[in-house]
């Protein structure tokens, strides 16, 4: 490469190393195929700067390389990289291969620990809702997700910490928010299931998402009637603006 990156480090030796070489990264320029070298093999700022610059994408290879970065690696790689992801959607850059390689990878990173993530994701999904393929595994893992969550948040007491439950409230808000354009691919019996549950849970946003999902169709009544009359103001206030 011409810019004589190491590509085998994982990161620099320090803050002040990693802030000057990448502060150099930010400010250089490269080729194509350089950038899709340093999101393959580069260290942490190199694959966020990569994703970062990067312009288009050529081929089915390419996305493979880019979605391999949205989950399990540093969280700067995961946020540009969904970012790029949900511009290349938008400009209609290989949606088709897109659709075709990334629903298992979307559904996952729909449930990231970063909240920016998680909505770039539901945003570049909800682009790819016209193909079928991709929207029934989509949303079949969501379900499932959403399942695995309401059964962990079912085995809590009053003394587990706080912040564990909150990690699987977390999770079923944003299965949720997927399930939101994506309920018509679902299978109805699980989603019923579903939302009745989470019409009981005590944190009011999953009631509030669970609205806005009955709003939608022209089932589960009993649901609805619950929810229309929800003691959260928020909850209920979604109904009279429907």
């Amino acid at each position: 490469m011409k810019n004589d990156l190491n590509l085998e480090n994982t990161y620099y030796d320090n803050i002040d190393s990693n802030f000057i070489n990448a502060f150099k990264l930010s400010e250089s320029e490269f080729t194509h195929n350089e950038l899709m070298d340093m999101l393959k093999v580069g260290n942490i700022p190199q694959k966020q700067i990569a994703a970062i610059k990067l312009d288009c994408i050529h081929n089915a290879e390419e996305i493979e390389v880019l979605l391999s970065n949205l989950t399990g690696c540093d969280g700067k790689i995961r946020e540009a990289v969904a970012q790029k992801i949900y511009t290349l959607i938008a400009n209609n850059n290989n949606t088709e291969s897109f659709a075709n390689l990334s629903p298992d990878i979307f559904a996952d990173a729909t449930i990231d620990i970063n909240a920016n993530i998680c909505r770039l994701i539901v945003d570049s999904a909800r682009m790819l809702k016209d193909y079928e393929k991709f929207s029934f595994v989509y949303t079949n893992k969501l379900v499932t997700f959403a399942k695995e969550a309401l059964c962990e948040l079912n085995k809590f007491v009053f003394r587990d910490k706080k912040y564990v439950i909150n990690k699987q409230l977390f999770k079923l808000y944003w299965c949720l928010e997927g399930l939101r354009y994506f309920y018509k691919y679902a299978n109805q019996d699980d989603l019923k299931l579903i939302l009745y549950s989470c019409s009981e849970v005590s944190e009011y946003t999953i009631r509030e998402k669970t609205a806005q999902i009955v709003i939608q169709t022209n089932n589960y009544s009993e649901i609805k009637h619950k929810l229309i009359n929800d003691p959260n103001y928020y909850v209920r206030q979604l109904f009279k603006s429907s």
